[in-house]
């Protein structure tokens, strides 16, 4: 069966759509119920204090350590004894990195719609049964007449966190998860070029309009005008069909994710990366933008 074949089996599945329906707003409800400490948590998960997610990066430890695991429990099996307390202990490492991974992909996985969380959530099932063989597999290592058993265990989990892995791969690479969904800086204008007319944006507006072939959002708040990328940087809302905050933030309509009017910097995730900013001016009526420069000093 061809890989792309294999999406489509998955994506057509009912009972994946039908499970997510039901986790996806259980986990985010617990999110809101812990309120500003709740959002702050989030935000953690995602990464967004990093500028990037943090689940990718988690999940690093747990297949780094069984890859390693599988490697030493082949020397064992090969007559070389020696290998076995280094193959118990990074599968004790791979176990202590997958809870990061689960907890930080849980985030991630609430942010994302349709196809993708069908997906995604096969690839958490898949690693939760390969977290099971694994556990297993760490209390028959302490028993010496169970040795086979458990290695034998922790090589079929292995090839199945390897099966999850490439799901993993499809939803960055083909789905765009997790991906900065600005970035085509080459595009972006970098003189000053006329997207409306001034008297056009009202007080408390949002509007979008085309730099070229770069979508803006525009914002007129408390007098002043302020002009940041269009396209949200998490899976590509437009910011424009979003909501306009108080605090001079706009919050995406697809996700949540509320950003800076001001600088672009993230507020509130999913997003980790920051919008782009852009230079505002009104020359003879007409609002001009173009990518933020920082002035020498």
């Amino acid at each position: 069966m061809k890989p792309e074949t294999i999406i489509d089996a998955i994506t057509r599945q009912d009972w994946l759509g039908t499970a997510g329906d039901a986790i996806q707003p259980a986990v985010i409800q617990a999110f809101e119920a812990g309120g500003a400490t709740g959002q702050k948590i989030k935000n953690f998960l995602h990464g967004t204090w990093l500028g990037h997610p943090l689940h990718p990066m988690i999940t690093d430890v747990p297949i780094g350590a069984w890859t390693a695991a599988a490697v030493l429990d082949c020397l064992e099996l090969s007559g070389q004894r020696k290998y076995a307390p280094g193959a118990d202990a990074a599968i004790a490492i791979g176990l202590v990195g997958a809870l990061g991974a689960a907890v930080t992909g849980l985030t991630d996985w609430t942010g994302t719609t349709k196809k993708k969380r069908r997906i995604g959530l096969l690839h958490a099932f898949l690693n939760i049964g390969a977290t099971a063989l694994y556990t297993t597999s760490y209390i028959l290592r302490r028993r010496q007449d169970s040795r086979g058993p458990a290695i034998g265990l922790a090589l079929v989990g292995y090839g199945i966190v390897s099966a999850s892995a490439y799901l993993g791969g499809h939803l960055v690479y083909a789905e765009q998860v997790g991906v900065d969904h600005t970035a085509t800086s080459d595009e972006y204008p970098k003189e000053f070029v006329a997207v409306l007319p001034d008297a056009e944006l009202a007080e408390n507006t949002m509007r979008r309009v085309q730099a070229g072939s770069i979508p803006v959002l525009l914002a007129r708040k408390d007098g002043e005008i302020f002009a940041i990328a269009h396209t949200c940087s998490h899976l590509g809302g437009p910011l424009s069909e979003g909501t306009l905050l108080p605090d001079g933030s706009v919050r995406c309509p697809w996700h949540g994710s509320v950003f800076s009017l001001a600088d672009g910097r993230v507020l509130a995730g999913p997003a980790t990366e920051p919008q782009p900013k852009f230079d505002v001016r009104v020359t003879n009526g007409q609002i001009e933008v173009r990518l933020f420069q920082p002035q020498n000093k």
